[in-house]
């Protein structure tokens, strides 16, 4: 086995030799202009240098027309140039019906329905990472790292000035961006791949410089080349943002107030990598999580939402063995209680004591990643109430979270990594250790690719343990017609949930997928794609089907931009699980099932907009099915305020799951469940530094218990007559986030958040919504008040107030 994955990675890399060979791409060249004057950033371009500029121009469409010229009537023009500061861009992007240009302010990194201007710089020009700064036509900024394995990441967020001003033939940009934004070599002459990039809302239309061949998987890899850039002497990166934040807590038992203050510190080490680091840190206005009624045997993930945890941290997410939300989560340790003993109060969260974080990537293309935090020693208290006793017992020790990777990147598109994830707990608590040796090759051309990764896991408990997860995928990724074949096999002791996620083990399985698409627009269609996939999951120690699924699906853009797509799904086997019943060895039979699903999406570029998404399941049982539907309208009043509603109906019918375990038998329920959430989210922008926003969502799940059934040995499931328990269930939750954000300088910000939630679940099943509504926020709402400030110091900037003193 071996030897033939051996052979096979050598053909893969003689043909991509091959390739290579006749692989001759002419990329564009521009020249960036030196200056010693100084360059405001207002939008006009009048200073002189600008005339005395190259200009890049002649931009091509990216989508949908891919390879068309942009007309002259959307000429752009783009102009480069630098100093010891950094790099400024000059753009003129021409059109000749200025009072069509969409330009709908929003709130940082959110592109909205407005025309944009960006540039892509790779300051290594290895066509393996970009760093993107998008500039909108209501003044707006975006940022974001990027790679072809992980696409765009918008959490990443650097500081750099930009104006955009419209004007009688169109609209202008201008931009300055500092090398401490950047990554590049400490060479005296660079040489950066660059691409600058051009939407056009109204008309749904992208352009780039450098033409992108959209039938080549890769973008970066197309980029073209700036020239010019000599002898600049970059400035230390080194960034303070201290914070201070204030919470008023309200709710009808107490009312309390707190107050912390902390440090961030970003840190260049060298031109490459970066250190970043929180001391006594604050999440404390970090969004609510979407909780649901979870039936089912495995916990609900949660959004990360704290951004220590989801700035920049492309490296980390390799092989998909972190999970951050597993650092300073709920304990995961309950104490054993003894008689009439209970806890009175358990900790919802561990404290963060820090955390720290360095990554980058130097010039050979090695990416190196070190996180390590520390969450601090947590107990409760045990509560003897016949006596009156209190003991206290550990519940989290101290624990150290530590991730480290090492990501090799070559020939411009392919790489190697290897990560390792430790948590080291105090005492004699579990402590587990996970290590991922990954690969990721692409021929020359970008049109095939090999992928697998081998990830093994040792958990050191009363009882140590060791697994292990493989996989292995092929895939065509250039022309209309593309596809994949793939396989792996996790054995049943693979375990990364200390600092992972992991739902299943003990299976093989085998996936392929095949798609057409067009390249180009037809008389009916802007896009359309076709997509065939198949799916088939055994269980390795009965070689029983845990899953199949086999399906088809249409995703399209007609010519006015509106997006339709279908799909339809087919299980032609029966499923026995392994996990519902949550007793080792256990399964229950599932039986066969079709579905289908339809997706209507409007033009966003309208006012109004709708999205809609109807959906059905069918089994081969009789009456055991389930359908809904999600309804999203949105309305844009003007460029500063607009609002979406979301609507979502669940019915299931007859569903069947684990409900109790009795000692003797493992009950199954048949039951009905339905589940409402609705939605609305509102913003209204001052300007682009200045933000209202509004999320309120109401989530409602009810369950009524039809009958109840043992679980045989062999899977199937028989009436049980005499189980009486009461195990219906009627769940609601509520959370409303108001808040208020003004970036009053570069990096600094001022934020101000109400927010109240609530939450219900009780064993009677009310069907009356209003009812239901009303008991939910009646006494049980939790009110918080918070403001927040936090400045952002540039060392290079403090140099200077201290020389003026």
């Amino acid at each position: 086995m071996h030897k033939q994955l051996i052979i096979i990675i050598l053909l893969f890399f003689s043909f991509s030799n091959l390739e290579a060979q006749n692989n001759t791409i002419t990329k564009k060249n521009l020249l960036a202009n030196k200056i010693n004057e100084s360059i405001i950033i207002d939008g006009n371009l009048n200073e002189a240098i600008w005339d005395e500029t190259e200009v890049a121009t002649n931009f091509f469409m990216f989508e949908p027309d891919n390879g068309k010229p942009i007309s002259d009537s959307k000429k752009t023009e783009v102009k480069v140039l630098y100093d010891n500061e950094g790099v400024y861009i000059g753009v003129k992007l021409y059109d000749d019906e200025p009072s069509k240009i969409l330009k709908e302010i929003t709130e940082r990194d959110d592109f909205g329905t407005t025309d944009a201007f960006g540039v892509f710089i790779n300051g290594f020009n290895d066509g393996q990472q970009d760093f993107r700064f998008f500039v909108t036509a209501a003044g707006g900024q975006l940022d974001c790292i990027a790679t072809e394995q992980t696409g765009e990441d918008f959490s990443w967020n650097a500081i750099w000035s930009s104006k955009a001003k419209i004007t009688d033939f169109g609209w202008v940009v201008e931009m300055k961006i500092p090398y401490a934004a950047l990554r590049f070599s400490k060479g005296t002459k660079q040489t950066w791949g660059i691409n600058f990039i051009r939407e056009i809302k109204r008309d749904r239309q992208i352009y780039t410089w450098t033409h992108v061949d959209s039938k080549i998987g890769a973008v970066i890899q197309q980029a073209g080349i700036l020239n010019g850039i000599e002898n600049i002497e970059p400035p230390t990166r080194l960034f303070l943002i201290p914070y201070a934040s204030s919470y008023l807590n309200s709710n009808n038992e107490e009312t309390s107030f707190t107050a912390k203050g902390g440090l961030d510190v970003k840190y260049g080490i060298n031109d490459a990598f970066t250190l970043d680091a929180i001391l006594v840190p604050d999440f404390g206005q970090t969004k609510f999580d979407d909780v649901i009624l979870n039936l089912g045997p495995f916990e609900q993930q949660f959004n990360e939402n704290r951004p220590f945890f989801t700035e920049g941290t492309d490296l980390f997410s390799k092989g998909n063995l972190l999970y951050s939300r597993r650092i300073g989560s709920a304990p995961g340790f309950y104490p054993t209680i003894i008689g009439n003993e209970y806890i009175s109060e358990y900790p919802a969260n561990v404290n963060l004591l820090n955390a720290i974080k360095i990554s980058g990537r130097n010039s050979d293309g090695l990416g190196i990643g070190f996180l390590n935090a520390i969450t601090e020693k947590t107990d409760v208290s045990i509560i003897n109430p016949d006596n009156g006793s209190v003991r206290n017992e550990t519940v989290s020790p101290l624990t150290n979270y530590n991730v480290t990777v090492f990501d090799q990147r070559f020939n411009k598109n392919s790489s190697v990594t290897f990560i390792n994830t430790n948590v080291t707990r105090n005492g004699s608590f579990r402590d587990a250790n996970v290590s991922g040796l990954l690969f990721d090759l692409n021929t020359k051309k970008n049109t095939y690719n090999l992928s697998g990764d081998i990830k093994m896991s040792s958990i050191y408990d009363l009882e140590n343990k060791s697994g292990y997860n493989t996989s292995l995928n092929l895939a065509e990724t250039s022309g209309k017609i593309r596809y994949s074949i793939g396989g792996n096999y996790v054995s049943k002791d693979f375990d990364n949930n200390d600092l992972g996620i992991n739902f299943q083990t003990n299976y093989s399985s085998l996936y392929s997928n095949a798609s057409y698409r067009i390249l180009n627009p037809t008389k009916t269609f802007n896009s359309f794609r076709l997509n065939f996939n198949s799916f088939v999951q055994f269980n390795n120690s009965t070689s029983k089907i845990q899953g199949n699924n086999f399906g088809m699906s249409v995703n399209s853009t007609n010519k006015k931009n509106h997006f339709f797509g279908g799909g339809i799904n087919y299980n032609p086997f029966e499923n026995y699980d392994y996990y519902e019943p949550r007793e080792n060895g256990k399964f229950v039979i599932y039986p066969k099932s079709y579905g289908g699903w339809f997706y209507f999406s409007s033009n966003y570029a309208n006012k109004f907009a709708l999205d809609t998404n109807p959906y059905f399941t069918n089994t081969s049982e009789t009456d055991r099915y389930d359908y809904g539907i999600s309804i999203s309208p949105r309305y844009r009043f003007n460029d500063k305020i607009s609002v979406i509603y979301n609507f979502n109906y669940w019915k299931q019918i007859n569903n069947v799951g684990y409900t109790d375990n009795d000692g003797t038998n493992i009950i199954f329920a048949k039951r009905d469940r339905d589940t409402y959430t609705n939605s609305i989210s509102g913003k209204y922008s001052i300007n682009s530094n200045m933000n209202f926003n509004l999320s309120v969502r109401h989530y409602w799940s009810y369950v009524e218990n039809n009958s109840f059934q043992n679980l045989n040995d062999d899977g199937t499931l028989t009436e049980n007559t005499i189980y009486n328990e009461n195990r219906n269930s009627n769940f609601n939750s509520w959370n409303l986030d108001l808040t208020y954000s003004w970036w009053f300088a570069p990096g600094s910000q001022i934020s101000v958040l109400y927010r109240n939630n609530a939450a219900t679940f009780d064993r009677t099943t009310n069907k009356d919504f209003s009812n239901n509504f009303s008991n939910l926020i009646s006494d049980n709402l939790n009110h918080i008040l918070s403001v927040s400030i936090r400045y952002y110091i540039d060392y290079n900037q403090g140099k200077n107030w201290f020389k003026k003193t």
